[in-house]
């Protein structure tokens, strides 16, 4: 069994003191491949460090997350393509909109959401989409670009059914992670109604760890645990759902 993490931010402080044991209880727990997505341009370096400690683990992406999207977006911006035109990257991101902390620099994360996907389409790379309370934006922006072909995932995805199948739609999958195996959970409610083949697994580690670990530091061995659940949720088996997600991770990132 193979599963695959494709959204985790194992270079952040948090995992400054255990940082190889988490990679190691990763792969103890059969996931092979961990996918990182860039944040800002502090983050780039050490993001690349543990990519090239962890070769054919550990692949990155390059991208400015929306949250660090601020006065000097355009610098940052620069700064993303001055990487994408030196390095190998396996898709751009973190990017999308965020309007849970703050709307003060909307127009410039909607600005910088779109600046990235041309970006997606000039270096030919996939996408992974942060969006929070703003499925709105962030269909208004790939409304202008209806023409192009894109390919990559709604990260985190927290909507309803109408806007998994309208991400679809677009061409893109749905990151499944560890709100799932919570009570109550929107999404665990509708999934079986998407197929299988529309989605992947993610921890976006540190962040949002699955039951029993609410509230605790994720990290992604726990993607077994996300596995699990949406086995129950598709009443299928597990090795049903770690070829499938795998499958579909496989494709969307071309990771050989």
């Amino acid at each position: 069994m193979q599963l695959i993490d494709t959204h985790a931010h194992l270079y952040l402080k948090q995992f400054v003191d255990d940082r190889d044991e988490i990679i190691q209880n990763a792969i103890n727990n059969n996931i092979t491949t961990i996918l990182l997505p860039n944040i800002d341009a502090d983050s780039i370096e050490s993001m690349l460090s543990l990519c090239s400690d962890y070769p054919n683990i550990c692949y990155p992406m390059m991208g400015l997350h929306p949250c660090s999207v601020k006065e000097d977006y355009k610098k940052q911006l620069k700064v993303v393509e001055s990487y994408l035109k030196k390095k190998s990257f396996i898709a751009i991101g973190e990017i999308g909109i965020d309007r849970y902390w703050s709307d003060e620099f909307l127009k410039e994360q909607m600005f910088s959401f779109a600046y990235q996907l041309e970006l997606s389409l000039k270096y030919k790379l996939s996408v992974s989409i942060h969006i929070r309370n703003s499925f709105k934006e962030i269909f208004e922006v790939l409304e202008k670009f209806k023409n192009q072909s894109f390919k990559g995932v709604f990260h985190c995805f927290s909507g309803t059914q109408a806007e998994a199948e309208k991400a679809i739609k677009f061409g893109f999958y749905l990151g499944i992670g560890g709100t799932i195996t919570f009570k109550n959970n929107l999404q665990a409610k509708f999934l079986p109604n998407i197929p299988l083949s529309k989605i992947v697994l993610e921890t976006d580690s540190p962040y949002l760890a699955p039951h029993p670990f609410r509230g605790k530091r994720n990290e992604s061995s726990y993607v077994k645990i996300i596995a699990e659940k949406l086995a129950e949720t598709y009443n299928v088996s597990l090795d049903k759902i770690a070829e499938q997600t795998t499958k579909n991770a496989l494709s969307i990132f071309r990771i050989s």
